[in-house]
This record gives structure tokens, C-alpha cells and sequence, in this order.
């Protein structure tokens, strides 16, 4: 049984409170008590993510998020007993409390403090020209190109094994056969990797086609030049938790107009906003799809994400967004392959 004192918070702390003892460590939860430690709740990393879809700030209160209704067991429970509630449940850590309440202390089940290796497919698509990376791509595919001393690709591939999904699959294109040399079979990275050649532009979502064999449960699909340290555990667990057929990674994105906004109604101005700022959550290229997606992706044809979401959208199958919070940078101008150097190792430590 853990000690506790690390991850517990009071009712009154903040999201970012939360948010650093879920990600301090192998817990990846946080535990809220009352003044006398009783415990009131738990709050996860899927618990702050949606949170901040409804407009939940970093400074606003942990109180509308804490789950109430945790599954907790008593110091008087065996250890018999504690796991087989957990798997009744499908929970991995239990809170302990004593019949008064108070919390004592947090039991995990089995070896959840070890990396856990997953079965799931990893599709990288890595076959774009970089048109807007030249010259560094006139002879070098962008996935190669050196971000911190090593590849790109290679710093994608590492986090994905980092939290427990080792089968990739890379759909190559432009000079595929240096990132083949490089890589080869994934095992000098600890990794198992396969190829998929697209032979034309088929888009991210058109290029599934060609691997519907290989994908028999949800999988990632991730384009190959994101620079980002996204916890892929976590977007699995909020995949699954939501029964979703197709969760996409967003990004918040904000710009400010730097003018004086006017809204007008029949010619008479009805307000003034002054250098307003608009946010909107953009795609962010990550993201967890069903294999049930597949039967919806034709064969042998251009088709990108955005189509194949609104075409799931349309039919009324639940598609969710899993907000990323983590640091992400696209590499898709000289601009932010420079910006990705200096950022690179107070990042990827």
C-alpha cells in the first residue's frame, strides 16, 4: 500500500495542482480529503481533460471535476478481496480508508508501477514531400531530419515505446528507403516496425486502406512530423472509457485581432470590443481510432481525416476530442523546426 501524502490535494486546490501530482508520477492520480483526511474524491487525467473542454482553467478549482464515487476498499479487506473488486470494477489503483472514513492509504493492483505493453497498432505517416521544410528536405525525408541530435521520427517512435506501444506500422513514401535503413525492423529501438508504401496521395485517412489487415483493435495514427510529449496511456483510457469510434487529439488555439471589433445591427453599432481574443481547438494530428472506422475508408482513394470524422459525425457514431495539454509543436516550416531545437531538451529530458 502507497503512502498517500504525496498525492493528496484539499478540496480547494487548483486544476494545476492536479495536474502536477498526476503527472509527478507512476500514480497518475490524485487524491482529494476533507480538513480531517477523509477522502471525498479522486480526480484523473481524463477527469482535468474534460474539464478543460467545458472551459475548466489551469487557476479554477479541482471541486466540479472530483469523481464523488470512487471504488475504495477498507484496511480491514484482504488482499483477495482487494483484487477482486478491482477487477469487478476495472480499476487499477484503490483507495484504502478505515471505517471512519479517513484515507490510509492507496493500493495498486498488480504491477501497474511497471511499463505495461500494449498490443495496439501505432501508424505513423512519414511519406510527405516537406515541401515547406526546403532545402533541409531536398535530400532528406522531413522524419529524418535532426531535432535534439537525433531524428524526428526516432523521438516519436521513443515516446510511443516510453508508454507501452511497441507495434508500429510506417506508412512511407518520399525516400522511404533511407527511413528503411535507418530503422530497419524497429529491434535496435526496442521496437517492432513494419512498412506500408503508398504509391499515390491518399491522404491520412485514405492510407488505412492499405492496412486494414493488420489493424484489429483501436490504433493511433499520428503524423510523423509532431513534435510532443503526450502521455498515449492516458488518450487510450479516455478512448476506451468513452466507447468512442474515433477520439481526435486537439489543440487550443488562440489569436488575438488587433483592431477594434464593431458589431453592427442595422447600421447603428451595437458594441465595441476592443482587440478581442478568439479561441477555437484545432486538430492536432494525433488520433485513436476503431477498427470499425476502417469499413468506412474506400479503397484506393484520396481520403483525409477531416472527411472520414465529419462522415462519422454524420452517421451519428460517437466521435470525441481529447484535449492535449502537453507540450506539441507541428514541424511544418523552417520556422518551427528551429523553434523545435531550442525547446528539444528542456522538453525530452
Amino acid at each position: 500500500m502507497k503512502n498517500v501524502e504525496r498525492i493528496t490535494l484539499a478540496i480547494n486546490s487548483t486544476v494545476k495542482e492536479a495536474l502536477a501530482i498526476i503527472d509527478s508520477g507512476a500514480m497518475q492520480i490524485a487524491l482529494v480529503v476533507d480538513s480531517e483526511k477523509k477522502l471525498i474524491g479522486t480526480i484523473t487525467d481524463g477527469d482535468i481533460r474534460r474539464g478543460l473542454l467545458n472551459g475548466l482553467t489551469l487557476s479554477d478549482s479541482i471541486e466540479p471535476i472530483i469523481f464523488r464515487t470512487p471504488t475504495t476498499c477498507s484496511v480491514t479487506d484482504s488482499k483477495e478481496d482487494i483484487i477482486k473488486l478491482a477487477t469487478e470494477k476495472k480499476v487499477y489503483r484503490i483507495p484504502i480508508i478505515d471505517l471512519d472514513g479517513i484515507l490510509i492509504g492507496l493500493d495498486e493492483v498488480g504491477k501497474l508501477s511497471k511499463p505495461i505493453e500494449y498490443s495496439n497498432k501505432v501508424v505513423l505517416m512519414v511519406g510527405g514531400l516537406g515541401t515547406r521544410l526546403r532545402p533541409l528536405t531536398d535530400n532528406k525525408p522531413k522524419p529524418l531530419l535532426e531535432v535534439g541530435n537525433k531524428p524526428i521520427l526516432e523521438t516519436i517512435i521513443n515516446n510511443f515505446a516510453k508508454h507501452g506501444f511497441k507495434n508500429i506500422i510506417l506508412c512511407v513514401n518520399y525516400k522511404s528507403e533511407m527511413i528503411q535503413d535507418y530503422f530497419g525492423d524497429g529491434s535496435t529501438f526496442g521496437v517492432n516496425i513494419s512498412y506500408t508504401h503508398e504509391e499515390k496521395r491518399m491522404g491520412t485517412a485514405g492510407a488505412l486502406s492499405l492496412m486494414k489487415k493488420d489493424l484489429r483493435e483501436p490504433f493511433f495514427v499520428m503524423n510523423g512530423d509532431l513534435l510532443t510529449n503526450i502521455n498515449f496511456e492516458h488518450m487510450l483510457d479516455y478512448h476506451l472509457k468513452d466507447q468512442s469510434i474515433a477520439t481526435m487529439g486537439v489543440r487550443e488555439y488562440d489569436f488575438q485581432v488587433p483592431y477594434g471589433v464593431v458589431t453592427v445591427k442595422n447600421a447603428s453599432i451595437a458594441k465595441i470590443e476592443e482587440k478581442p481574443v478568439h479561441k477555437f481547438f484545432v486538430s492536432g494530428g494525433i488520433y485513436l481510432l476503431g477498427n470499425e472506422v476502417l469499413s468506412e475508408i474506400p479503397d484506393d482513394t484520396f481520403y483525409d481525416m477531416p472527411t472520414l470524422f465529419n462522415k462519422l459525425i454524420a452517421d451519428e457514431k460517437k466521435v470525441i476530442s481529447f484535449p492535449i495539454r502537453e507540450y506539441w509543436l507541428d514541424i511544418g516550416r523552417l520556422s518551427d523546426y528551429e523553434q523545435a531545437n531550442n525547446e528539444y531538451h528542456g522538453i525530452f529530458k
